[in-house]
Parts: structure tokens; sequence; C-alpha cells
């Protein structure tokens, strides 16, 4: 097991190097690479990175806490089983991603590229998804309440018996979204209502 504390990185390649089981906190790397690198089981806390590119990576089993990965590539990355908790994922790209048994708690991931992603059954409440891309994504009975997802792309979404209750809607186009069986408040139901023409 390897610590890193208070560390700047600047466009360094970690690319397919073995950074499992590893801690790092407060540290801070810009425009890195770490395609195909294995950060399984690896502890997150409080760092930054900055447009660095994770494609093909493994995640495996990673936690990270009051991290910030903004404007990065996850292409093809191994997320299964990592806990995200209170990070910041604002502009990120999940293409082709493997999200099972993802933990996000809380955060904000807006701006992302979520299209395709797999999060049924997920714990979402109280995460920002203002403007990301979920498009074809599969959300059924997964909890949403009180998310913020402002403006977000659900074109052929599937939110089959997930709960809204609570949550920011403006923008959402309900008619190019499966909606059989969500959980909606009162305010919903008028915004669902008005994208179908009522007044």
């Amino acid at each position: 097991m390897y610590q890193r504390t208070d560390r700047e990185y600047n466009e360094v390649d970690f690319s397919r190097k073995d950074l499992t089981d590893g801690e790092l906190r407060n540290c801070t790397f810009t425009k890195c690479r770490f395609q195909g690198a294995q950060l399984d089981e690896c502890w997150t806390t409080n760092c930054r990175f900055i447009a660095c590119d994770f494609s093909g990576a493994a995640f495996n089993a990673s936690i990270h806490t009051g991290s910030a990965f903004t404007n990065c590539r996850f292409v093809g990355a191994s997320l299964f089983v990592a806990k995200f908790e209170e990070c910041k994922m604002v502009g990120t790209d999940f293409a082709d991603a493997r999200f099972d048994g993802i933990t996000m708690q809380g955060g904000d991931w807006s701006y992302t590229n979520l299209r395709h992603v797999n999060l049924t059954k997920q714990q979402l409440n109280g995460v920002k998804f203002v403007e990301a891309d979920l498009s074809e994504s599969n959300l059924q009975k997964t909890d949403l309440r009180e998310a913020d997802l402002t403006r977000a792309s659900l074109s052929k979404a599937s939110l089959s018996g997930c709960d809204l209750r609570g949550a920011k809607l403006d923008g959402i186009d309900f008619k190019l979204v499966d909606v059989t069986g969500v959980h909606m408040d009162s305010e919903q139901a008028v915004l669902f209502a008005r994208s179908f023409g009522a007044k």
C-alpha cells in the first residue's frame, strides 16, 4: 500500500501503472493520463483531478470522498462497486463505463455524459445532474428524491418505478421518457401535464 499527501502532478503519464490499494489525500492531478491503469481499491480524499484521462482504467471497489474529477474521461473504465461520496464530477465523460454496483452519495454530476448507463435501483437522492446526458440510461426503481435534473437529457431513458418526489425537473421533456409507475409529487405532476399541452 502507498500513501501520497499534498502532492501536485502536471501532465504525468500513469498509463497502465499498477496503482491498486493506495491512498491519496489533498493531491492535485492536472492533465495526467491514467489510461488502462489499475486503481482498484484505492482511496482518494479531497483530491482534484482536472482534465485527466482514465480511459479503460479499473476503479473497482475504490472509494472517493470529497474529491473532484472535472472534465475528465472515463471512457470504457470499470467502476464496479466504486463509491463516490460528495464528489464533483462536472463535465466528465463516462461513455461505455461500467457502473455495476456503484454508489453515488450526493455530489455534483452536472454536464456529465452518462448515456446508456445502468443505474437500476441506485440511491441517487440529492445528486445534482444539471444538464447531464442520461439518454437511454436505465433508471428503473432508482431513488432520485431531491435530485436536481434541471434540463437533463432523458431521451429514451427508462424511469419506470423510480421515485422523483422533491426532484427538480425544470426543462425535462416528458414525452421522450418512460415514466410508467413513477412516484411524483403534485408540482411535478403539473409539469408532466404541461409537457403534454395541458393548461
